[in-house]
């Protein structure tokens, strides 16, 4: 049985999956340093708690094992614990219930609850900051969302050999602009965004076309890539924090080598995995 990716066609016997923010390209600090965690204090007027906010913030979404998350989970977060130390949120259980119930958590889908509830107050400013956040994004200029060092050849060598598909949770037009941008496009056979479902759906999704689980290598940078990966039973190869250019040296110079030979499963596999989790710790 084939997967739900019309036009997408399996070419090898491999799949090398990547995340984008974070992973492939340089842009997850500045995004969450001057995008989201802004727009959200601005939205929720909650500028007197500004410093401390904006901490816990960046503390959810970049340093911890939460680093990652969706962002309308990691708002959720953030308000719920705003909604305890300083100030009501109104409507919260509205945000809550659409972000634990919706089969997908993307700009599109939260326009259309936000249609289908229009009382909503929590759901419309959330909707809201995250078209503010878009157009933040949108502003950065073109020099600071560049790819981490050695990320291109990474990826042209394992072009060479594997099909490439982007696997990330940011939103698909700056995905796509940022990639197209650096030139990291032709390397790739296909891009999956927020738009098109989880990783870990777009993963099993991609497992269909016929790939071996033992074949198939999802490259992150976050716990939640770690989860797609062991959800569909298939490989994982971190990029540490603070250590990414070095990750992507090593993707080429060993982890892929060992993909395609038969020895990432194991204790190579284990011994990644642990330096990712203490990374994050």
């Amino acid at each position: 049985m084939g997967g739900v990716f019309w036009g997408y066609e399996k070419k090898k016997d491999y799949l090398v999956c990547v995340d984008s923010d974070g992973c492939a390209m340089d842009t997850m600090n500045i995004k969450h340093f001057q995008c989201f965690g802004p727009c959200m204090v601005r939205q929720w007027k909650l500028q007197k708690w500004q410093d401390e906010i904006l901490k816990r913030w960046n503390e959810i979404n970049l340093y911890s094992m939460t680093r990652g998350v969706n962002r309308f989970k990691g708002l959720l977060y953030a308000l719920r614990e705003i909604d305890g130390r300083h100030c009501r949120i109104a409507d919260l259980d509205s945000l809550a219930r659409w972000v634990e119930e919706a089969p997908e958590l993307s700009n599109e889908a939260l326009k259309k609850a936000v249609d289908e509830n229009g009382k909503s107050p929590c759901l419309m400013a959330a909707y809201e900051w995250s078209r503010a956040v878009n157009e933040k994004i949108g502003e950065l200029c073109d020099e600071v969302k560049k790819p981490f060092p050695h990320v291109k050849e990474a990826l042209e060598y394992a072009h060479r050999y594997a099909d490439v598909a982007v696997v990330s949770s940011a939103n698909r037009d700056a995905v796509l602009a940022e990639w197209r941008r650096w030139g990291l496009l032709g390397h790739t056979d296909l891009v999956l965004a927020q738009d098109a479902g989880t990783k870990a759906f777009c993963i099993g999704e991609l497992a269909k076309y016929g790939y071996g689980k033992e074949r198939i290598l999802m490259c992150g940078d976050a716990p939640g890539d770690l989860k797609a990966a062991e959800k569909n039973g298939v490989c994982f190869y971190p990029v540490l924090v603070r250590s990414e250019g070095k990750s992507w040296l090593e993707f080429t110079e060993k982890g892929l080598k060992r993909l395609l030979d038969g020895t990432y499963t194991g204790d190579y596999q284990e011994k990644k995995i642990q330096e990712f989790l203490e990374n994050l710790k």
